[in-house]
């Protein structure tokens, strides 16, 4: 099958669907954290290329429900707010038979210009990670993704600073890709259950 990453520059999930003997490879304007098969620049130079499966992680500064007050307090950020919205719904509707887009929980300003709203909610402790962080999936052509591995009683007994480590991380340059990166375990889920999927 012939994946793209969209807007992944970790390779975490791009190096999954590799170890399965997938054609994968990661797009982002950032270059890659890992070798492997990567596109430095805008995805839509290449996203006509033929892809069976596109999953994508656009930008959720402007688009996430947990900054939805930030729009209220800055009159700058609609018109970022109405770019970022506008480049989710290009990726969604983009010609390409299965897509998956994951975001957080957006607020309403946001769907109301994508016009669709999620298909899945998703933790981390359903696929083995003791953490709390809600990941959202908008699917076209895809089934929801089945969890692996339920760590929920142990997520339970955490400290809740633990639990939810990406909530509380200190301001440092590099917090919003230590937030951003996907977990490991869903990664692993997307390339054993998506990478399934007869073209």
């Amino acid at each position: 099958m012939k994946v793209l990453i969209s807007c992944e520059y970790s390779g975490t999930v791009r190096d999954e669907f590799i170890k399965l003997g997938h054609d994968a490879i990661s797009c982002d304007l950032l270059p890659s954290d890992k070798p492997g098969p990567h596109y430095q620049g805008d995805v839509f130079d290449i996203i006509n290329q033929g892809y069976d499966l596109m999953i994508a992680h656009p930008p959720c500064t402007y688009l996430a429900n947990s900054g939805v007050a930030w729009l209220h307090k800055d009159i700058k950020r609609w018109p970022m707010l109405f770019e970022g919205a506008e480049f989710f719904k290009k990726l969604l509707n983009a010609n390409i038979p299965k897509i998956a887009i994951e975001n957080p929980i957006m607020h309403k300003y946001a769907r109301s210009i994508i016009g669709v709203d999620k298909n899945q909610i998703v933790q981390p402790w359903q696929f083995g990670h003791a953490e709390s962080k809600a990941t959202c999936f908008w699917l076209k052509g895809l089934k929801p993704l089945m969890e692996t591995n339920n760590v929920k009683e142990e997520f339970l007994k955490r400290d809740k600073r633990d639990a939810q480590r990406l909530h509380y991380l200190p301001p440092s340059p590099d917090r919003w890709k230590l937030r951003s990166t996907t977990f490991q375990g869903i990664a692993e889920a997307m390339a054993q259950q998506w990478g399934m999927y007869e073209i």
